[in-house]
């Protein structure tokens, strides 16, 4: 089973797990709120970081070790390890982050310290408005970067455009850094596309296209390893390690390029 989407320690399993594995004992975990702006998900406690989570996104924990809670992402079934600190018992949101990034500020005015930067995805409780500021039981967000639970966007790739230049970082998933498929699912949900964390688990999102089929804006192509969005018949827009960054690239040269680097050919192509 893969670790990634299995729910389950030396000590203990999620519930769903009952019948398929066999654990100590079996939960149906607590679900807790991310309290942070952005944490890591990790491999084990204090161990590598695999992907990224964000204000307000809700984790079910099923075990407890050194300060660190294990569980898995509500969003896409994720599993690794967050601080306990991470973790709180937030209240549910009603709105979430639809720009590339925004600011926390703690009074509702342009000039005041913003308290921290909250990438795209994270979510928020409203319970009032400010002029041109929304209030949060965080503190107060630029109204036009907040769009309602459930209110999605509609272009993955008008949205990975707005993440150009951002340092490519391994498992990011912000505008602080970010990583091919981190870029792919953090557009994708914005749409209200489900989409998991990781490219070799992408690769299974809409339908596979044939080679001789054109290419259109929003389709995936997947090598070993990597993903990237099509912007059009010509260019596309990935996150990548040749850069250390968003970028555009011609399809043909980037296919060119993976090969000559021994990287291997497009392995999937597929349409959302």
């Amino acid at each position: 089973m893969d670790r990634r989407l299995t729910p389950a320690t030396a000590q203990v399993a999620h519930s769903s797990l009952k019948g398929r594995i066999e654990a100590l004992r079996f939960t149906d975990g607590e679900m807790r709120r991310v309290a942070m702006p952005l944490v890591d998900l990790l491999r084990t406690p204090h161990g590598a970081r695999e992907r990224q989570l964000m204000l307000g996104e809700a984790f079910c924990v099923i075990d407890h070790a050194d300060g660190f809670a294990f569980g898995f992402a509500k969003k896409d079934g994720y599993c690794g390890w967050l601080p306990e600190a991470a973790l709180a018992d937030g209240p549910k949101p009603t709105h979430w982050v639809a720009t590339p990034g925004t600011h926390l500020y703690p009074e509702p005015r342009v000039q005041a310290p913003e308290i921290s930067a909250l990438p795209m995805g994270a979510q928020v409780a409203v319970i009032g408005q400010a002029g041109k500021f929304l209030e949060t039981t965080e503190g107060f967000i630029p109204a036009p970067h907040l769009r309602a639970v459930g209110d999605h966007l509609t272009d993955p790739v008008t949205l990975a455009e707005g993440f150009l230049g951002t340092p490519y970082l391994w498992g990011g998933n912000s505008r602080a850094g970010i990583d091919c498929s981190g870029l792919v699912q953090v557009c994708l949900l914005a749409c209200g596309i489900s989409a998991a964390g990781d490219s070799d688990l992408q690769q299974g999102l809409g339908h596979e296209i044939a080679p001789e089929t054109p290419l259109q804006r929003g389709d995936l192509l997947f090598w070993k390893g990597h993903v990237a969005l099509v912007v059009d018949a010509l260019r596309l827009i990935h996150a990548n390690g040749h850069t250390m960054s968003v970028d555009y690239e011609g399809i043909e040269a980037c296919i060119a390029r993976v090969l000559e680097q021994k990287g291997g050919p497009v392995t999937h192509r597929r349409r959302l």
